[in-house]
């Protein structure tokens, strides 16, 4: 039997020299893991910290630490760090735990919260930029009728509370019906009377007179009703309608003076066309948006809402 000394004597040269290789080799091994490992943990460029797999943005950080700062009495840089990075954590968890929850379906609020903010996002380019001529120009022209100021309309009328509609006249009063009075009173207009002395004598008191002023259209309808409206443009200025039925009244008008449209040229309202002009950039931007998402999504709609 080999003497075990005379074996590991004369295999050690080599054995020491394989035995030196393999170490080293495992050595490299291992560090090369333990470098693997530390680059997957690194977190991403920017950020400052990661929680479940979502970085914390070092500019949020930033922003956040220096409204904090600002708002401390004596700052002190560490501790507000540490204060910001941790309200930012928790926050991220929070926030995750919320989606874990559903409350992302379930609360309104959340809901509602979140569409403004993606909203905001898409429109945000348009909410600060400064059109360029041309484009001003062009937007302008395509929308003039839009920029067009309305007409405005002064009018006047004699009212007729229409007593006979509720109950029958009063065999007894020497008060005629509103339909004989706006009669009369319209035949003594035309004839040339006096407004002021013909209301006086046949009309009645107005609930809602209209204002003695130029009124825009959508204003003076408040007073007559979109049918004495109506009416009033197609007057000539100083033409008296005839007898009109409105609601529980007899009314007579007159269109007394009228202002055309006024089409203003874009130097002069310059500032309102931009602030337009960003409004509907941005509901365009935001349609488009919409229409891809919904090209990109699985929809399915229950029969009879299609």
């Amino acid at each position: 039997m080999p003497d075990p000394r005379e074996t590991d004597s004369s295999r050690s040269p080599r054995s020491t020299t394989l035995l030196a290789i393999g170490a080293a080799a495992g050595l490299a091994l291992a560090a090369w893991g333990l470098l693997g490992d530390a680059a997957s943990a690194r977190l991403p460029e920017g950020a400052v910290a990661r929680v479940n797999g979502t970085a914390i943005r070092g500019e949020d950080f930033e922003r956040l630490l220096a409204a904090v700062m600002k708002d401390m009495r004596t700052p002190d840089l560490d501790r507000a760090r540490k204060r910001v990075l941790d309200r930012m954590i928790e926050e991220e968890l929070l926030v995750q735990r919320a989606l874990d929850l559903g409350l992302v379906h379930l609360d309104r609020k959340v809901r509602a919260d979140l569409t403004s903010n993606v909203i905001a996002s898409v429109v945000n380019d348009f909410t600060d930029r400064v059109p360029s001529g041309v484009e001003l120009e062009e937007f302008f022209a395509e929308n003039k009728e839009y920029f067009t100021r309305p007409g405005r309309l002064r009018a006047r009328e004699i009212y007729f509370r229409n007593r006979d509609r509720t109950r029958p006249p009063d065999p007894g009063s020497a008060r005629t019906s509103a339909q004989e009075r706006a009669a009369n009173a319209y035949a003594r207009l035309t004839a040339g009377d006096r407004y002021e002395v013909v209301k006086a004598e046949l009309g009645d008191v107005e609930i809602s007179p209209i204002p003695d002023a130029l009124l825009p259209p959508a204003k003076l309808r408040e007073y007559v009703g979109p049918t004495l409206l109506r009416t009033i443009d197609e007057l000539e200025i100083g033409e008296w309608s005839m007898p009109t039925l409105s609601g529980s009244a007899i009314r007579i008008v007159q269109l007394v003076d009228r202002q055309p449209a006024v089409a203003p040229g874009l130097a002069e309202i310059r500032s309102q066309v931009e602030i337009d002009w960003r409004r509907r950039m941005g509901d365009r931007a935001l349609r488009d948006y919409l229409d891809e998402l919904r090209t990109r999504a699985d929809i399915e709609i229950a029969e009879g809402f299609e």
